[in-house]
């Protein structure tokens, strides 16, 4: 006597529902992770007012230092002032510190705040001291002071 052929089973809906999610949430998070990254306004490139306010700011007596810290790493730490020069007060003022190798090329880039958001704003004519650490500087880099760049002028208001 020949058997019946088994009726196919069907799927619980609450596992395709479930599936489907998984899915979708897949699907979205590829389509996410695939756009072009924006910038942050931290990362956004001086504007033209910023940059003709560059020739007011002074950095001095710039000075660079190596120590060990707890871990046994080599930290870099930069000092100096900066002095605002000009009529307006500062928010904040970013620097990238840009590191070479002994070829002369380019090795390590860093962008950091001399002056800072969270503290009082840089006046006028006012003087104040700052401190970069720097602790995954690449092999290879020529032990030189970097070269210090003005990124970012942030107006108080």
């Amino acid at each position: 006597m020949a058997r019946p052929a088994p009726a196919p089973q069907k799927l619980p809906l609450p596992l395709l529902i479930i599936s489907a999610a998984i899915v979708l949430v897949l699907i979205g998070t590829l389509f996410y992770l695939s756009r072009p990254a924006q910038r942050t306004a931290q990362e956004q490139p001086a504007s033209a007012e910023a940059k003709a306010y560059v020739s007011n700011l002074q950095l001095s007596d710039v000075t660079m230092k190596a120590s060990e810290n707890f871990m046994k790493q080599q930290v870099v730490e930069i000092q100096g002032t900066i002095a605002n020069k000009g009529p307006r007060p500062l928010q904040t003022v970013e620097v990238y510190c840009l590191f070479y190798g002994v070829d002369g090329h380019e090795l390590h880039r860093e962008r950091l705040p001399i002056v800072q958001s969270k503290t009082s704003p840089l006046k006028p004519d006012e003087v104040r001291s700052f401190r970069l650490p720097f602790d995954s500087l690449p092999d290879g880099w020529n032990q030189a002071l970097p070269k210090m760049v003005i990124a970012q002028i942030a107006f108080a208001k």
